[in-house]
């Protein structure tokens, strides 16, 4: 059974979320609390498997609150956050901080959403229970300076693409990834599942960590070497060649394997029009999206890289690809843009 804390402000939010995560006979809601204050007494006394915790609360903001947990006693937090660009920023800082996920707050005068709602919550919280959590006191491994391996190579990035996909613990992860590539790396193309007003401030805080060019993709727009785009929430991105070149599709159809953008569509696309000068990385995530795509771009003699379990917030997309034998590499985080720089200094 798993125990669950409900901290929210709103009476009418945390009646709403006990209902949901006591429908499932898996989830106990333990308790709830108005503000952080209440809840760290709680957390002391109940001893809780799961927070779900909103971020806009009075007495003290929930990123304050999830600092200070982090610091003095990390465990597993679902964000609960507007799914606006404003709160873009902040849930993006809650899971740089050590959220395992987030969801968004229900909208309870819109019943018809409550079902997809309750599975997306239940779904997570269950996943959050399981997740390796990164707090204060287990600190992310520092980057490292790759500009000895990546000095004087001269990568083929003129048809190169590198392909990465990632859903729960992704934000950060791809951002440890990025930031240790340098502006010489051949163009990267990247799916993390993310709503449609997280997208853009995702890639723009990608942008400012790192020695690349990252922006939200954009249709027809070429793929350049030192530059990397994010698929924007609500559109799947595919790499589809224009003449001598190769430039971003996006398309507006239905969701793969549940998600839109899916790491499916794009690894597929890369399989089929890149194939063997392509590297495809499969980070962190809930589920098995992309570990298929993965196996095709395998068959198309791309080279395929997951990162491993121990590393991982949630091994579910990466283990379906190892278990599947689709990974040629299965990695710590930290050991992923060094690998990514041989193989691409190997294309020469």
């Amino acid at each position: 059974m798993i125990k669950v804390l409900v901290i929210d402000d709103s009476a009418l939010i945390r009646k709403l979320l006990v209902e949901i995560l006591n429908s499932d006979p898996d989830i106990e809601v333990i308790g709830t609390a108005p503000d952080p204050f209440v809840a760290r007494e709680k957390i002391k006394k109940l001893n809780p498997d799961v927070l779900t915790l909103d971020i806009e609360m009075p007495k003290m903001d929930g990123v304050t609150f999830l600092r200070n947990l982090m610091r003095l006693r990390p465990m597993p937090v679902v964000m609960v956050s507007t799914l606006t660009e404003s709160g873009a920023e902040v849930t993006l800082e809650s899971l740089e901080l050590g959220a395992v996920d987030y969801v968004s707050k229900p909208k309870v005068n819109v019943q018809e959403e409550m079902g997809v709602y309750a599975k997306e919550i239940i779904a997570k919280v269950k996943t959050a229970a399981k997740a390796r959590v990164r707090g204060a006191s287990m600190p992310a491994p520092k980057p490292r300076d790759l500009s000895q391996i990546s000095a004087g190579k001269h990568f083929k990035t003129t048809d190169m693409i590198i392909a990465i996909g990632a859903s729960t613990g992704g934000t950060e992860a791809i951002k440890d990834v990025l930031c240790q590539l340098p502006p010489s790396t051949p163009g990267i193309v990247i799916t993390q599942h993310i709503p449609a007003a997280f997208s853009k401030p995702f890639a723009e805080r990608l942008n400012k960590n790192s020695a690349m060019t990252v922006a939200e993709a954009s249709n027809g727009q070429q793929i350049l070497p030192g530059h990397a785009y994010v698929a924007p929430g609500g559109k799947h991105l595919q790499v589809v060649r224009d003449g001598a070149r190769f430039v971003c599709r996006l398309l507006d159809t239905e969701p793969v394997n549940r998600h839109k953008p899916s790491v499916e569509v794009m690894f597929n696309s890369v399989a089929i029009n890149v194939g063997s000068n392509s590297l495809c990385v499969l980070l962190t995530g809930m589920g098995d999206d992309g570990s298929d795509a993965m196996g095709e771009m395998k068959k198309a003699g791309a080279t395929t890289i997951a990162q491993d379990e121990a590393s991982s917030v949630v091994w579910g997309m990466p283990g379906e690809a190892v278990k599947r034998g689709h990974a040629d590499d299965v990695l710590p985080l930290h050991n992923i843009a060094e690998r990514i720089l041989y193989y691409a200094s190997k294309r020469k």
